[in-house]
This record gives structure tokens, C-alpha cells and sequence, in this order.
């Protein structure tokens, strides 16, 4: 019998996926992922509750309109925050840091979860302006940037995660997902970027739809991945 706190998170999947519509998305011109046009009449833009929130959103807006280099949209980036913060996470993996645009929407969440966020990042040039967008967004102090090969470096990682996003070299996120699930925790989240029919992974879409403890959907060019036990 599953756990109330791992039905309680199959329902967070199931809400939060079938919001981004019941088709596959196809991959934007802004690098991310285009919508049914009912999401996005009905969604509203962001709105902050404080004003750390507020802070966060203007560097989201500045990294949006100047740093777009391999950035997830805005939509994603609220998805990311909605899921871990609605699931508790404490502790974050990311792989592919980019200019920190993900990491903040991550940062937005673990804030009030009391977490914090381990990314992954192989271009120093970018770590460098993620570091400084952490800062500017005041979570430097919740945000570690790991900077080399993550597929090396994450082989040091030794302690529970709650939710490990992947945004990084697409035929890699078999290699991180081996290394990294023995150390997911059950109930546990695997999000993966870029899942569409042109860019998917095939041996990655096995992996994580062959495992029975493994419960995968696929909603707007995302992968939402549970760990059952």
C-alpha cells in the first residue's frame, strides 16, 4: 500500500501535469515548449507575495530579456517552483545550471521549504553569471554551483535528494539518473526538460518507463518521473 505522503504527491503530479494540456508540446523558438492556446489564455502572469518574491521576479524578468542562452520558459520555470515547493523538497539536484533561470524558480520554492539547491554546470563563463544572478536574487546562500563535468562530479554526491531536474546534454540523462536514483528518496521527483518526439532520449524514455517503481507522464515537453519505494 502506498504511503499517504506518496499518494499525496501522485496527485500533485497529476494536477500540476494536466495543466500543461493533454497533446505533446514541440519545441519553441525560445528554446522551450509551445502550449495549447487554452493554458495560455487561462494562465496569468506571475505575482509576488513579498517582496524577496519581488526582488526574484525583476531578476527573472532581466535574465529572460538579456540572458536567454538555454534557459527553460517562464511557464516551466513556475512549474519547477509549484512542484517543489508543493512536495517539501529540501534538497534539489540540478543538472545544467545555464544562466540560474531555472535555479531561481527553484530558489522561489525553497525559500519557504527551508532547502537548498546543488546545480550543475560545465561552462564556466555561465556558472559565473549564475552566480552573480543567485546573489542578485539573495539566494546565494541556498544555491551551490558545482562547476566541471557534472557526469564526474555528481559521483561525490553522498546525501538524500528530494527532486533532481535534468536540463543538460539530452543523451546523458540515462548516466545521471543511474548515478543519482539510489539516492533519491521514495516519493521522490525526477524532472526532465526537453521531452518531445525530436529530442527525447529514447534509451532515457526506457528507463524511466520500463522501471514498475518508476510512474512517468509526459506534459508539455517535460518528463515527471515518481519514485514509488
Amino acid at each position: 500500500m502506498f504511503s499517504q505522503q506518496t499518494v499525496t504527491i501522485a496527485l500533485v503530479i497529476t494536477v500540476f501535469a494536466a495543466t500543461l494540456g493533454l497533446a505533446y508540446a514541440q519545441r519553441g523558438p525560445g528554446g522551450g515548449t509551445e502550449r495549447l492556446p487554452g493554458d495560455v489564455e487561462l494562465e496569468k502572469g506571475p505575482l509576488a507575495a513579498n517582496d524577496f518574491e519581488k526582488n526574484a521576479l525583476v531578476v527573472l524578468e532581466d535574465i529572460a530579456a538579456n540572458q536567454r542562452f538555454r534557459n527553460v520558459p517562464e511557464h516551466d520555470g513556475r512549474l519547477l517552483r509549484i512542484l517543489a515547493q508543493s512536495t517539501g523538497a529540501k534538497h534539489i539536484v540540478e543538472l545544467g545550471t545555464s544562466t540560474g533561470y531555472s535555479g531561481i524558480w527553484f530558489g522561489l520554492a525553497l525559500k519557504e521549504t527551508g532547502g537548498k539547491l546543488t546545480t550543475y554546470e560545465i561552462d564556466q563563463e555561465r556558472a559565473s553569471t549564475a552566480r552573480a544572478n543567485f546573489k542578485r536574487a539573495g539566494m546565494e546562500e541556498m544555491i551551490t554551483i558545482v562547476e566541471g563535468d557534472a557526469h564526474e562530479e555528481i559521483k561525490k554526491l553522498d546525501e538524500s535528494i528530494d527532486i533532481i531536474f535534468l536540463d543538460a546534454d539530452k543523451t546523458g540523462y540515462v548516466d545521471y539518473v543511474n548515478k543519482l536514483l539510489p539516492h533519491l528518496r521514495s516519493g521522490g521527483l525526477i524532472l526532465a526538460h526537453n521531452i518531445n518526439p525530436r529530442m527525447a532520449d529514447p534509451k532515457y524514455m526506457e528507463a524511466i518507463t520500463t522501471n514498475p517503481n518508476l510512474e512517468t507522464v509526459v506534459r508539455g515537453g517535460t518528463a515527471i518521473t515518481l519514485k514509488k519505494n
